[in-house]
C-alpha cells in the first residue's frame, strides 16, 4: 500500500502547500475569524500555487494532480486555518464537476477561470426543505425557447453573494433523483439574488446564506454536459460528494492535528504539583489517545482517497467511512486538547477554542455523519446477504 509513503514529488506539493499557509493563513486567521472577513485574495494566492483546481485535467489549466495530493494539501491548509482550507475545497468540487462532467466548450470557458480563481465558485445543493435527503429537492428549472428558467431557494450556500459562479441542482423532470440537472449560473444573472449572511457557531471567515432564484433566465449551454445531460445532476452531485467528502475530513484532520500540536506545547512548558504536566501519567493517556486518532484518520483517509483515484468498487463507502471517521475523532481531539489547556483553552487568543466551533459543522455538511452510517451499513447489509448466496 504505497499511499503510506510520500515520494520527493509528493512531499514537495505538502510542503508547498504547508508553506503557504504558514505564511499567509496562519498569522490572520485568528483575526478573520473575529472580524468575519473573507480573503478573495488570498485564495487567489493559493491558485497561483496550483490551488484553484487541483484534480481539473491540465489542458485547461488545472493541475492534473490526484485526490490523494488534494487531501493532503487540504491537511496542511486546515493546520493554519481549516475555514479557509475548506472553502477551497467547495471551490475545488465545482471545478471538477465542469472539468468532468462538462461539454468540451464548457470545460475551455470556465475551468481556466477557475483554475485561476479569477472566478470563485460556490455549489447550490441543499435546500431549506431539503438537507440530507437532497434527491427532495425543489427548485425547478423549467425550459423556454434557447433558455432555462431557474425558482427556488437554496440554503447553507458557502460563498454566497461573494462567489462569482453557481454550480446550481434544479429540478427539470419528474421528482427523486433522475428529475434533477445541473446548471452553471453566473453571479450577475437577473432574478439572482442572496439572504444575509447566516449568524455561525463557526466558519466566520467564510460568507454562508440563502441563494435565491426567481425567474433566472440562463442560456441553454448552461446545462452541465449540454443537453443530453438533462436528469444527471444527482449523479454529478454524488460524485461530487465522494471527493467532497475526503477534502472535509482532511481540514477536520488538519484542524485536529493544530490542536494537537498547540496541547503537547503548553503541556511542556505548563508546571504543576512540581513538574511538567506533560510528565504527568493520564496526561499522556491523554495524548497517545489523541495520538493515536490523528494516525488512524490520516491512514483511513489516504485510503480511500487512493480508492477513489483508483475507481475501486467500494470507493463510496470508503469515502464514508473516512468522513464519518475522521471528522469525529479530530472534533475530538481538538476537545480534549482544549481540555488540556484548562482555562486558557476556552481563550480566544490561544486558538483552540476556533478550531473546536470550526470543526463541529464538519460532522454536519457533506452528507452528515448519520448519512455516513446509512451508507455504510447499506454497504455492510448488501455484503452480507451476498454471502449467503
Amino acid at each position: 500500500m504505497t499511499f503510506t509513503t510520500l515520494d520527493d514529488d509528493e512531499r514537495v506539493i505538502a510542503e508547498t502547500a504547508a508553506a503557504f499557509a504558514a505564511k499567509r493563513l496562519a498569522p490572520h486567521a485568528l483575526e478573520w475569524d473575529k472580524s468575519k472577513h473573507f480573503p478573495v485574495d488570498v485564495l487567489r494566492e493559493s491558485a497561483d500555487l496550483g490551488m484553484g483546481a487541483i484534480y481539473c485535467g491540465e489542458d485547461v489549466g488545472g493541475s492534473g494532480l490526484r485526490r490523494l495530493d488534494a487531501v493532503r494539501i487540504f491537511e496542511e491548509l486546515a493546520v493554519a486555518d481549516p475555514v479557509i482550507s475548506s472553502f477551497i475545497s467547495i471551490h475545488n468540487m465545482c471545478a471538477w464537476m465542469i472539468d468532468t462532467y462538462g461539454t468540451p466548450e464548457q470545460r475551455k470557458s470556465w475551468v481556466p477561470r477557475l483554475a485561476s480563481m479569477e472566478l470563485i465558485a460556490s455549489y447550490c445543493l441543499t435546500e431549506p426543505g431539503a438537507g440530507s435527503d437532497a434527491a427532495a429537492l425543489r427548485t425547478r428549472a423549467v425550459r423556454d425557447g434557447d433558455h432555462y428558467v431557474l425558482d427556488g431557494v437554496k440554503q447553507f450556500i458557502s460563498g454566497a453573494g461573494v462567489s462569482d459562479v453557481y454550480v446550481v441542482m434544479a429540478r427539470t423532470g419528474a421528482d427523486g433523483p433522475r428529475g434533477i440537472s445541473a446548471f452553471i449560473v453566473e453571479k450577475d444573472t437577473p432574478g439572482m439574488s442572496f439572504g444575509a449572511n447566516e449568524e455561525k457557531m463557526g466558519w466566520n471567515a467564510q460568507p454562508t446564506a440563502q441563494v435565491v432564484l426567481e425567474g433566472v433566465r440562463v442560456p441553454a449551454d448552461a446545462l452541465l454536459g449540454g443537453p443530453e445531460a438533462e436528469g444527471t445532476g444527482f449523479g454529478i452531485a454524488m460524485n461530487g460528494l465522494n471527493g467532497g467528502r475526503l477534502n472535509i475530513a482532511a481540514c477536520s484532520l488538519g484542524g485536529g492535528q493544530a490542536a494537537y500540536d498547540k496541547a503537547a506545547s503548553y503541556l511542556v512548558d505548563r508546571h504543576a504539583f512540581g513538574s511538567a504536566l506533560i510528565d504527568e501519567p493520564t496526561i499522556r493517556f491523554a495524548l497517545a489517545d489523541m495520538a493515536t486518532a490523528l494516525q488512524t484518520s490520516r491512514l483511513m483517509l489516504w485510503r480511500a482517497a487512493s480508492a477513489l483515484d483508483n475507481d475501486e468498487p467500494d470507493k463510496v463507502t470508503l469515502c464514508a467511512m473516512a468522513k464519518l471517521h475522521v471528522t469525529d475523532a479530530c472534533f475530538d481531539v481538538a476537545d480534549r486538547a482544549l481540555q488540556l489547556l484548562g482555562g486558557y483553552g476556552y481563550l480566544r487568543e490561544y486558538g483552540l477554542e476556533k478550531i473546536v466551533r470550526d470543526l463541529r459543522v464538519h460532522r454536519i455538511l457533506e452528507g452528515t455523519n448519520e448519512i455516513m452510517r446509512v451508507v455504510i451499513g447499506r454497504a455492510a447489509a448488501s455484503a452480507a446477504r451476498n454471502q449467503q448466496h
